[in-house]
């Protein structure tokens, strides 16, 4: 059991299936009017390209880091070896709360999708959330939907791939139609008011994107278990970035040039609907859509399972959390009580009614925003305390990249604070971040307490040596080959 490992099974399409299915997700289907009527139609465009442009940056960083320290807990090493213990939790927590509010999100999510699919449904009052009644139907299929994806992601990470790359191909083919019907059909007259609401539109839209771009970050995250040379992990990492940016995009502008923001506003799912508009209004259409975003639901949904679970994982291994989080199952070769511990959270979040939407998107956008900071941080300290280390994905430019990823993350960062149009609700989502806050407190001093602050750097700097004379045995090899 001590030296059971993680298993090496993902090839070019699990990753990169893995990464684009946690980025488009399900928040196109449900979200997607929101944007163009907070903003206009080309408001939301510029914002989500805006957004594109910052995940770039900061992705870019992430694919040196990740090429060259292919650790499970990704954040977790970079940070660390940058920055120090301290750093490399707290970077570590903030990012599992982006991935544990994506993961509640779609357990909120699915049973919103059914309210299209079967009208009515919803039965059974429970209580009232923010004016929003909850029924033991509603909470139901969110709860059936939370147990199924933990079995899932319990039973291992190459059962986890393989449905997510089948689940991304539906999604793909009923974003292409929704794509190609909405041009074809519609027209530019529909995507009047190009920007509305000013400024405080668009700040509104660009503090979402963080939450529909997380999923890159799930690469890092299941580095030990990716079977691929080091530079294709930064190569797919990016890949996979460009892909969600242009995907966002086509979405905004599909539905806008088929749905004038009247019909926006009084539909109930506005991607859905323009799908059955974009084809003579056709029921069915609208209801191939919805599948698609039930797909989308599914993916990210065992992405952000992946990716937490093996970042909980990484920081108990290290002593930083109970180190039974750190367990893997010995059959499944799993994180499975990290796996159980994401189940309970986002088997509870249907209970909160799907006002807890918003709360978590907003909420989880910060702790992602403020992981992407530590991280571009943690790349330029990296470039200036460790120039000689084997980087297999370079990037050209030195450090310049590194800082426009700080300065825009330091940006996004402060549209969330008190003040701002976009700030966080109060007093929800700031409950929900603090509360993160002071549960992680509690969690890093008693493991400290527990298994010592020097075992645990000896942990990270054991592993980080031994991945990098990996790296460098691999480059003394390629040299020898060369010169022959």
């Amino acid at each position: 059991m001590h030296d059971q490992k993680l298993v090496k099974v993902l090839g070019n399409k699990d990753v990169l299936a893995l990464a684009f299915g946690a980025m488009i997700g399900w928040g196109w289907v449900v979200t997607a009017g929101l944007w163009i009527t907070e903003a206009g139609s080309l408001g939301a465009i510029l914002a989500f390209a805006l957004g594109g442009i910052l995940v770039t940056f900061v992705g870019l960083t992430y694919a040196e880091l990740a090429s060259a320290l292919p650790l499970t807990g990704g954040e977790h090493v970079y940070s660390f070896k940058a920055m120090g213990r301290v750093a490399s939790f707290v970077t570590t927590w903030s990012i599992i709360l982006g991935y544990v509010s994506v993961v509640a999100f779609e357990a909120v999510a699915l049973p919103t999708v059914f309210e299209y699919l079967i009208p009515g449904y919803s039965q059974g009052y429970l209580y009232t959330v923010s004016g929003w009644d909850v029924t033991a139907t509603w909470a139901g299929v969110g709860i059936i939907g939370s147990v199924l994806i933990t079995w899932i992601n319990y039973r291992g990470i190459k059962l986890t791939t393989s449905i997510t790359f089948i689940l991304t191909l539906l999604i793909i083919i009923a974003g292409i139609l929704l794509i190609t019907g909405g041009t074809a059909a519609g027209n530019v007259q529909n995507m009047q008011p190009l920007f509305d609401k000013g400024t405080a539109g668009l700040l509104t839209v660009i503090i979402m994107t963080p939450f529909m771009f997380v999923g890159f970050d799930v690469i890092p995250q299941a580095a030990e278990e990716i079977n691929l040379p080091r530079k294709k992990i930064g190569q797919l990492l990016i890949f996979s970035v460009l892909l969600a940016v242009a995907w966002y995009i086509l979405i905004i502008l599909g539905v806008s040039r088929i749905m004038p923001p009247s019909a926006i506003q009084e539909s109930g799912l506005v991607t859905a609907d323009a799908m059955a508009a974009a084809f003579g209004g056709s029921a069915l259409m609208g209801n191939i859509l919805v599948l698609g975003g039930i797909g989308g639901i599914l993916t990210s949904w065992i992405g952000f399972y992946v990716g937490g679970s093996r970042a909980i994982y990484a920081l108990a291994k290290a002593g930083m959390l109970p180190k039974s989080l750190g367990e893997l199952h010995p059959t499944y070769n799993t994180p499975y009580k990290a796996i159980l511990a994401i189940g309970v959270l986002s088997t509870i979040a249907p209970f909160f009614g799907r006002p807890a939407l918003v709360w978590l998107v907003d909420a989880g956008g910060l702790g992602l925003v403020v992981a992407w900071l530590m991280v571009a941080i943690s790349f330029i300290i990296l470039r200036k305390k460790n120039p000689a280390m084997n980087r297999p994905f370079r990037l050209r430019g030195g450090t310049t990249i590194g800082w426009i990823a700080v300065l825009m993350s330091l940006g996004v960062c402060v549209l969330y604070m008190p003040g701002m149009p976009s700030a966080l609700i109060w007093p929800y989502e700031w409950i929900i971040v603090l509360s993160w806050m002071v549960l992680g407190a509690i969690l890093y001093n008693i493991s400290i307490a527990k298994y010592g602050a020097g075992n645990s750097d000896t942990h990270m700097n054991e592993e980080i040596e031994r991945v990098m004379n990996e790296a460098d045995s691999s480059s003394d090899i390629l040299s020898q080959v060369n010169e022959k």
